[in-house]
């Protein structure tokens, strides 16, 4: 009987797990709490289980969620997405087979910081060693809102968040074997009491604002947009695109560019020093990209402003699409051409870029920009350690774009530039250094989203943006200590089992 409800218990746990995990995703839906339950009762029933079911129910719980994530974020859930995003899946629960090997032997306040440190380990492999940086494996975005506790994010990379989370699962899951002895919690509480007061120190003090400069995103009109669509509406492929009659596609296009070049002028008449477009917010073929930059010098010279803009370029060969953002400075000089560095795996049909974040020196700051997902990959935007404004012209959907807009705050704190994201069907906004969201605006919640905001023209130099993911490689390197540990030792006893066996052989113990 007692196996019986033994082995119901520790189903009960992964069924609570996996519900409460679905919520717990950085996603439409997100629970800031559940990311840190969520953790306590998979880890629990990983604990309680012997390896091999153990892997299989925290596979099984990953793969749900996972799909349930695609599902709520309005991706494709049969699709090569889905298999890509099972394939991560499988490596998340890496840290619970961890736990259950090492922590075991280990036991005590140590072996509590082999789950979080496998946590990170796995986050940094993920965000540096796959096509999906950390779309799918940051703990740490699902707290975006938690404004003194992310500017850790500042010191240690977004894993430093994530490593607290994991952290505190497996100090909950030491005091449920400790017989609650609530001492167990003293060592995380302090450090957490301290990551919060030191946010909310790092937060006060950057009050007041020093020197700022007005900034603005803007997007086509929708109504204009759709008309564009539906005149292209047959054109199943960039390759029918280009090979579309030219006078079809500049009538399509043409709109679209005059709604865009309208809105820029006149948020820059407005006061706009820098104004931003989304990704692929123009359009234009490769005949007449030149003619289109030459429209927008022609506004940047008239009304003093940066325009960072946009835009898609279609071409005569494979894979007949250019992904790029074109800034151009008052004087109507090109200063840059940034092509999108990281494609969607499966989404986005054209080569990637050189991978290097474009930098300018100018009298609001020194400005760099990327595209939409190249933001998704912390080694790529640290490259910029030394900028003020941060561009990133978007474009998501549906379900998604306010979610991506999230995950970009923690690039923000982690570097300390500002950062503008013109998300067209998406969420735009405006981020200081801190994380904090100076504006936003809601493609679908108007007929032409604009976002405006002043920004600091002063970045915070950050120690991550100097060291970089150290803490991510302390993180493996103490777990391949913590693990060489454990070898040498037998496998620690929690106390209640001591108590368990001292009863039985006739003895009383006491605590």
């Amino acid at each position: 009987m007692d196996a019986f409800t033994g082995t119901r218990a520790r189903w009960a746990l992964l069924g609570a797990g996996t519900l409460v995990s679905l919520v717990a995703a950085h996603g439409r839906w997100e629970v800031a709490g559940a990311a840190w339950i969520h953790l306590i009762l998979l880890l629990r029933f990983s604990r309680t289980s012997r390896v091999l079911p153990g892997l299989a129910g925290i596979v099984a719980a990953t793969v749900v969620a996972t799909t349930f994530w695609l599902y709520e974020s309005g991706l494709p859930v049969f699709s090569p997405v889905l298999l890509l995003s099972l394939a991560m899946a499988l490596a998340t629960a890496v840290p619970y087979v961890l736990d259950r090997l090492v922590a075991a032997r280990l036991g005590g306040a140590w072996g509590t910081l082999v789950f979080p440190a496998a946590v990170v380990g796995v986050e940094y492999a993920l965000a540096t060693a796959t096509p999906v940086g950390n779309i799918l494996s940051s703990l740490a975005a699902t707290q975006h809102d938690n404004l003194p506790l992310i500017q850790l994010a500042s010191l240690t990379g977004s894993y430093g968040v994530s490593f607290l989370i994991a952290w505190f699962a497996a100090v909950c899951n030491h005091v449920w074997e400790d017989g609650f002895a609530w001492r167990r919690v003293v060592p995380f509480g302090a450090v957490l009491g301290l990551v919060l007061a030191g946010g909310s120190l790092r937060l006060a003090s950057s009050e007041p604002a020093g020197e700022t400069v007005r900034v603005a995103g803007v997007s086509p009109a929708r109504a204009v947009l759709e008309a564009s669509d539906r005149e292209l509406n047959g054109y199943d492929s960039p390759e029918q695109l280009s090979q579309a009659d030219p006078a079809t596609i500049r009538r399509a296009f043409a709109p679209v560019n005059d709604s865009l070049l309208a809105a820029t002028e006149r948020e820059a008449m407005a006061g706009a020093r820098i104004v931003v477009w989304p990704e692929a917010g123009g359009s234009t073929r490769e005949a007449d990209r030149q003619q289109l930059i030459g429209r927008i010098a022609e506004v940047a010279t008239r009304t003093g402003a940066y325009v960072e803009a946009g835009m898609i370029v279609l071409t005569g060969a494979p894979p007949y699409m250019r992904n790029e953002a074109v800034l151009v400075d008052p004087r109507g000089k090109v200063v840059w051409t940034h092509q999108k560095a990281r494609p969607v795996p499966g989404l986005d049909p054209f080569d990637a870029g050189d991978g290097r974040v474009p930098t300018a020196d100018t009298p609001f700051g020194r400005l760099a920009g990327v595209i939409c997902f190249d933001a998704d990959f912390p080694v790529l935007m640290r490259q910029a350690r030394d900028v003020d404004l941060m561009l990133v012209p978007s474009n998501d959907w549906y379900g998604f774009g306010a979610t991506h807009t999230e995950k970009a705050v923690m690039r923000a704190v982690e570097n300390g530039y500002s950062l503008v994201r013109q998300d067209s069907n998406g969420l735009a906004a405006v981020v200081d250094p801190r994380g904090r969201v100076l504006a936003s605006a809601d493609y679908f919640a108007m007929r032409q989203q604009t976002v405006t905001a002043y920004v600091p023209v002063s970045g915070t130099p950050t120690p991550y943006a100097l060291v970089g993911d150290v803490f991510a490689w302390l993180c493996a390197a103490g777990l391949g200590v913590l693990a060489g540990v454990a070898v040498r030792r037998r496998p620690a006893r929690t106390r209640p089992r001591v108590a368990v066996r001292r009863l039985a052989s006739g003895g009383a113990t006491s605590r």
